[in-house]
């Protein structure tokens, strides 16, 4: 493979990676914000403590991913600097704020939400997930715009032959990052939903005392990963209208569009192959739009399922089905990722910068040296967080350590 392919490889699938932790964190800080909500004003003892387990596993989830985006990152300065001195002035504003956002404001109110438990006002502690779970979502926006500039450069001026951004507004109101923002977001409920209903179903099947938890629990995962799933689904649609040419017709396969879209494309820029690889970028669409109809379906049975109560009860191989569900959100997000970033080759910044261009100056062995070493830290990291989170699920709410007062150690007896 040349250089190039091994730098896109490696930040495909450190960027993959990630993308499995983020959408996880997103939707569990969702649920668990709704459900100390309805702990907070009704004071309902088991809802409190739905929010201790579902909380310690998104804060297993979301540790993980923190150290994922960390060395993610460092891949602008060490494979794609070309891509930094181009267009670092304008996307690189939005993975600024980005960068404020999840580590100042999300994790800092995040650390008092974990340790004031029992030390702040049950208010105020309700305000700080509300705070967490917001950032989360403004994390993910900002990093769509940045995302978004890169399918669909808008809001910016060539001075001296780098871009310089001269239209914030246009920034943020690029189509390309508002559809692919709803389309993640709602996709994250998605896995959330089904993580839920997965983890429910598995205790519900071996038949744990915890009954009255996980049947809650397993209907709102259902509750909320219908609606999420349709939502999806919608923005999916309206994403195809932002498509490129070339993306358009790889998607479509046919013959005279591929030729049209390379010859148009020619005629703007010159000479080259201006087309994304046509087979993996179908193959990618179509597992994702196979993945969300079989969702689709899934969800809406088990939303009528739900409400009787001795399916939810007893059910056992529908409980089998929901947690063997788990995993399908996650391969239909990697899909869509796939799908959307593969199609925009051979750009990074569409119709402005090659993928060639806006490589560092490393050599061969420095790529692939540096390959095996992300591949081998993710790898662990990735093993590591859903080993814990498997661990954590399997020993259910009595094992929580979130939330949980220390035991008091007897004071000593007084001698003479």
């Amino acid at each position: 493979m040349e250089t190039v392919d091994l730098a896109r490889l490696q930040f495909a699938l450190t960027a993959g990676a990630h993308f499995l932790f983020v959408a996880l964190t997103l939707g569990l800080a969702t649920l668990v914000a709704v459900l100390q909500t309805r702990a907070t004003l009704t004071r309902s003892p088991i809802h409190l403590r739905m929010t201790r387990f579902w909380g310690q596993l998104y804060i297993i989830n979301y540790a993980m991913g923190i150290v994922t985006g960390l060395v993610m990152e460092f891949q602008f300065g060490m494979s794609w600097s070309g891509l930094t001195h181009f267009a670092g002035n304008v996307f690189g504003a939005a993975l600024a704020i980005e960068t404020l956002v999840a580590f100042f404001i999300e994790s800092t109110f995040l650390g008092l939400w974990i340790f004031g438990w029992d030390r702040l006002n049950r208010w105020a502690h309700l305000a700080l997930i509300w705070v967490v779970t917001l950032t989360a979502y403004a994390s993910a926006f900002w990093i769509l715009i940045a995302n978004g500039f890169l399918q669909n450069p808008v809001g910016h001026e060539v001075v001296n032959g780098v871009l310089q951004l001269n239209d914030f507004g246009a920034l943020t109101a690029n189509p390309a990052s508002l559809v692919a923002f709803g389309h993640v977001l709602s996709g994250a409920m998605v896995v959330g939903g089904f993580f839920m209903a997965g983890v429910s179903a598995y205790h519900l099947r071996r038949r744990t005392r915890e009954q009255e938890f996980f049947r809650k629990s397993l209907r709102i995962g259902l509750a909320l990963a219908l609606p999420a799933t349709l939502v999806a689904g919608a923005f999916g649609g309206l994403g195809f209208a932002t498509m490129q040419p070339t993306k358009a017709a790889a998607w479509s396969g046919s013959a005279q569009e591929l030729a049209q879209a390379q010859a148009d494309m020619v005629a703007r820029f010159g000479p080259g192959d201006y087309l994304p690889p046509v087979e993996l970028v179908r193959t990618a669409g179509v597992v994702m739009m196979l993945l969300f109809v079989v969702m689709l379906v899934f969800s809406a049975v088990s939303f009528l399922l739900m409400l009787f109560r001795p399916a939810v009860r007893g059910l056992r191989i529908w409980h089998w089905l929901l947690t063997a569900m788990i995993p399908v959100p996650f391969v239909t997000m990697l899909a869509g990722w796939v799908f959307r970033e593969v199609g925009r080759q051979p750009w990074v910044v569409y119709g402005l910068l090659t993928t060639q261009d806006a490589m560092s100056h490393v050599t061969p062995l420095e790529m692939r040296v540096s390959l095996i070493a992300f591949c081998a830290v993710f790898g662990l990291l990735i093993v590591v967080n859903y080993w814990l989170l498997a661990r954590h699920a399997r020993r259910g709410p009595d094992a929580v350590a979130l939330g949980s007062r220390p035991a008091e150690t007897p004071a000593p007896a007084l001698t003479f």
